[in-house]
């Protein structure tokens, strides 16, 4: 129970990160920012306390997956925008989710039990069927503008999956089969902090404005190291699986705020299809859970 009760903690402050900044404001280059400044802060106590012993080659991977974060992170701020907090939220997580889960069969094996591939199929299609119902709008409301938002957050889906993917696999995957080293989160924290700073500076083309936006951002960055401090203390309480499942269903959080604290306007169709291919994501993840651990 206490597992599930810590499993709560990422679950709330990374689902509540898109739409916080949201509220917040400033372009998706401040949002993304901000955010890393507020993560670097975070890093920085953490390392105090934790005083890690970091070689080079953690170090690398740390700026290089801190790096991808940063490109993943803009470009779902981006969809945000496009699209609304309520259909980028369950998007993103449900596309990582597919991605992720398919690069990890194909590429590194991770099932090898006919219940996990009949479980894990089963939890895709439901993936894909959410994907549908979240994207869907109602056919009597919809205009070719748009229709061109849909298309260009789609497209920042898209981006924001490879990125996100890409530094999850470098850490869960990569690391360890071609660097032999197993990362531990809050050991390569700080050089990942530098990283998405670093990714993010660079994403923005050197070019952003310190306003007072990106300063307020600052919290949110706060809001994702307490995630992960938080996740790793469920994983240990309750096992990954849980923890990975519980974190999830921030999606639901991420749809709840942008529709009543972003005033994102629904018409009553739409907001079935929102909470159907919602409820299809949390029901995808909670079965790639169990695959996990069969």
């Amino acid at each position: 129970m206490e597992g599930i009760l810590l499993a709560l903690i990422p679950m709330v402050s990374w689902g509540s990160i898109i739409f916080v900044s949201s509220k917040i404001g400033g372009n998706a280059n401040q949002q993304t920012f901000g955010m890393t400044l507020g993560a670097f802060v975070f890093a920085l106590v953490v390392f105090a306390v934790r005083q890690p012993k970091l070689d080079l080659t953690t170090i690398l991977i740390g700026l290089v997956g801190g790096g991808l974060w940063s490109i993943g992170q803009n470009e779902q701020f981006k969809a945000a925008k496009f699209m609304g907090v309520s259909v980028a939220g369950p998007l993103s997580s449900g596309a990582q989710l597919v991605i992720g889960s398919l690069l990890g069969v194909l590429a590194f094996g991770e099932w090898s039990k006919p219940i996990q591939y009949l479980l894990g199929s089963i939890a895709i299609i439901v993936l894909v069927i959410g994907f549908y119902f979240s994207s869907r709008k109602d056919p009597n409301t919809e205009s070719v503008s748009g229709q061109q938002h849909l298309g260009k957050g789609l497209s920042s889906i898209a981006y924001s999956t490879f990125g996100y993917v890409l530094y999850a696999t470098l850490f869960n995957n990569l690391s360890e089969l071609i660097f032999h080293v197993k990362i531990d989160t809050l050991t390569v924290i700080l050089p990942m902090s530098v990283g998405m700073m670093i990714g993010a500076w660079i994403i923005a083309g050197g070019k952003i404005k310190l306003e007072a936006v990106v300063f307020k951002n600052i919290p949110v960055g706060l809001m994702w190291g307490l995630g992960n401090v938080f996740m790793l203390l469920a994983a240990a309480k309750a096992g990954l699986a849980i923890a990975f499942s519980f974190s999830q269903l921030g999606i639901i959080i991420s749809t709840i705020g942008g529709i009543l604290f972003l005033g994102e306007k629904k018409t009553k169709l739409e907001l079935r299809y929102v909470v159907i291919g919602t409820a299809l994501f949390i029901v995808g993840a909670i079965l790639l859970a169990i695959v996990k651990i069969q």
